[in-house]
């Protein structure tokens, strides 16, 4: 099949490179030049416009977006419409909002556009491994799409699905990476209090290797945790601030709003807006607390 990837960051020249592997070919287009010039090297035919991309597809054409969600999304949609036909099909394959995708689907329909939301995971390893694909919207958009789907997937039948009408493609990703907080907190969890117990001086690397062999625990995660204690056992150059996208927030907030207790998932977010205080008021005010009712002993700041 022929494809349009519009966004050439490094999942999406990625995802366009496995398909030019698989005998796709992809058309992309990204505003940056050093972005383009890099996907040409991949096979991926470089264009230096979304006009000029939709023209380079015949009809009915397919277009896969990879870029930030919000109102990059909106804006190139924007763009996109006017140069479109009836039965074209457009995915989201970024992290956007399932509600705006709802939206989005229901305006593009108007003008006889299909509209997928696509939760797609597999990072980095994405390029050898597959991807994991979550896709929402009209089943006959997505079985036409099944010759990309298949190639993108680790494998033609594992790793990809339709899950359900539009949006729940993106909210099944979101919740996915609500999941994912909570393992990679867990896994954090344990590592620092293996890590606190000096008496043993216990090799971090060499208990992961151990628990990714028959262990309960095991995981890509785990894997992956392994790769990073390997390289640098200490974390030596690695600041504590731990960053978040939104899917976790917004996996929260939907929890909160369908009476579902998810304690794991909201403590594990929470964690991460902690590590990026600098100086914590809260910190300071549990010592003080802890002197007035028991005479403890405060630490004065350097």
């Amino acid at each position: 099949m022929e494809l349009g990837m519009i966004g050439l960051g490094r999942m999406g020249a990625n995802m366009a490179e496995r398909l030019v592997r698989g005998g796709h070919v992809a058309v992309g287009f990204d505003p940056t030049p050093a972005a383009r010039e890099l996907a040409a090297s991949k096979g991926i035919l470089p264009v230096s416009s979304l006009a000029e991309l939709v023209d380079q597809l015949p009809a009915p054409r397919v277009l896969w977006l990879m870029v930030p969600a919000g109102q990059i999304v909106e804006d190139t949609l924007a763009q996109l419409v006017p140069l479109l036909s009836r039965d074209d099909v457009v995915i989201d394959g970024g992290n956007s909002f399932y509600k705006d995708s709802m939206r989005r689907a229901d305006m593009m329909s108007l003008h006889g556009i299909h509209y997928i939301d696509s939760g797609t995971s597999g990072g980095v390893w994405g390029l050898a491994e597959g991807y994991s694909l979550m896709l929402g919207g009209d089943a006959g958009a997505v079985e036409r799409l099944r010759p990309i789907l298949s190639t993108l997937a680790p494998a033609s039948d594992r790793g990809w699905g339709r899950v359900g009408p539009s949006g729940s493609g993106h909210f099944t990703k979101m919740v996915h990476n609500g999941i994912e907080y909570g393992m990679m907190q867990a896994y954090a969890e344990g590592f620092a209090i293996m890590q606190g117990k000096q008496d043993f001086a216990l090799d971090l690397h060499q208990v992961a290797e151990i628990w990714r062999e028959g262990s309960v625990v095991r995981s890509w995660l785990l894997d992956l945790t392994s790769n990073a204690l390997g390289g640098n056992p200490s974390l030596a150059g690695i600041a504590p601030y731990v960053d978040d996208s939104g899917e976790g927030r917004w996996t929260v907030a939907e929890a909160i709003d369908l009476n579902v207790s998810a304690p794991v998932i909201t403590l594990s977010l929470l964690e991460r807006l902690r590590s990026r205080e600098d100086d914590s008021f809260a910190d300071k005010l549990l010592a003080a607390m802890r002197n007035e009712f028991g005479g403890h002993r405060t630490k004065q700041q350097p």
